[in-house]
């Protein structure tokens, strides 16, 4: 039987091995499999369309869909979340104690689209700090220079300068030429211990729990993006790969739950999955009903922050065959 012969890039993860070996089948599909850090993906894919299929930046596609340029269309598989109180970095030495002492102050980042800086704002807006309040400095963390993958067009109160000509956020940072950084990646500065350098929220795990008690919201960070013509060509794909890719988490969440011989080069496995059991018995849910109050807010978050010119309906974001699903 001809099957789809179609590119897949995503990250190698425990949730996308059975994929990529060949333990989760794709209905109908006979996947080239490309497993590829975030940058690489995120820019081929948003740059030149490069994969039939493939994970993507969450703000990023909201970016596509707002301008009514999106050539992908999200399946409600979130491949990557994460609780983003851990991406905020500051200079110990400058007085910083609380986000309301970020006012005013240079702050690095990689890419004002990231989502998961757009996540980190959102703790520093709700804190009463809005982004229009920070003065934010673009380049790259490690070599010099990063462009926007998408181009933006923000409003005049953003403010964003480029990083001097040469320089790096790491070598900024480390100098104490900025007064923080946001991203989804520690500074190599700190993780080599600067003095100087720490979290804007020292205990992030403490601060994550009591942010999910009192919102119920895990951050998602990535979405599954299949090619809209692709799509619009075999209506069954966006259910299939839902249905392909819910199977793999299920059997990775199995696997880690199987501690008699842990599955990560971790210690402490059970007891932090029993911490994660706490906030929830469904943390890492797929699906678009179980996730909309997480996505709704992030929809008011990337409008706010200047980012979608027009807030999107929820109901924008996925492929109408994955809206809903049968039951026995």
């Amino acid at each position: 039987m001809s099957r789809l012969r179609l590119s897949i890039a995503m990250g190698d993860y425990d949730r996308t091995r059975p994929i990529v070996d060949g333990r989760v089948a794709i209905d109908g599909v006979d996947p080239i499999c490309m497993l590829q850090s975030p940058e690489e993906m995120f820019f081929r894919a948003f740059r030149h369309q490069a994969y039939d299929i493939s994970e993507l930046s969450l703000s990023s596609y909201c970016v596509s869909l707002a301008k009514d340029d999106a050539p992908y269309v999200a399946v409600p598989v979130f491949l990557s979340r994460a609780f983003r109180h851990s991406s905020i970095y500051i200079r110990t030495d400058r007085g910083i104690a609380a986000p309301e002492d970020l006012r005013g102050r240079k702050i690095g980042i990689a890419e004002y689209q990231l989502t998961a800086n757009v996540w980190a704002r959102a703790l520093l807006t709700d804190a009463g700090v809005p982004p229009d309040e920070i003065s934010w400095v673009r380049g790259g963390m490690d070599t010099p220079g990063r462009p926007e993958k998408m181009k933006l067009d923000l409003p005049p109160e953003i403010r964003i300068e480029a990083a001097p000509e040469g320089a790096t956020l790491n070598g900024m940072l480390a100098a104490g030429a900025i007064d923080g950084f946001m991203g989804p990646r520690w500074p190599r500065c700190f993780h080599e211990g600067h003095p100087h350098v720490g979290r804007l929220f020292a205990d992030t795990m403490a601060a994550a729990e009591a942010y999910h008690a009192r919102t119920g919201i895990f951050p998602i960070m990535h979405v599954l993006g299949v090619r809209r013509s692709l799509a619009e060509r075999h209506p069954w794909l966006p259910g299939a790969l839902f249905k392909a890719f819910s199977e793999a988490k299920r059997m990775a969440v199995a696997a880690l739950s199987d501690t008699s011989a842990t599955k990560v080069t971790m210690p402490f496995v059970e007891d932090t999955l029993a911490r994660a059991a706490r906030l929830s018995d469904d943390l890492w849910s797929y699906g678009a009903r179980a996730n909309e109050h997480v996505l709704t807010h992030f929809l008011d978050q990337h409008h706010r922050q200047g980012l979608s010119p027009r807030k999107l309906a929820f109901e924008e974001l996925f492929h109408p065959s994955t809206m809903e699903s049968y039951s026995l």
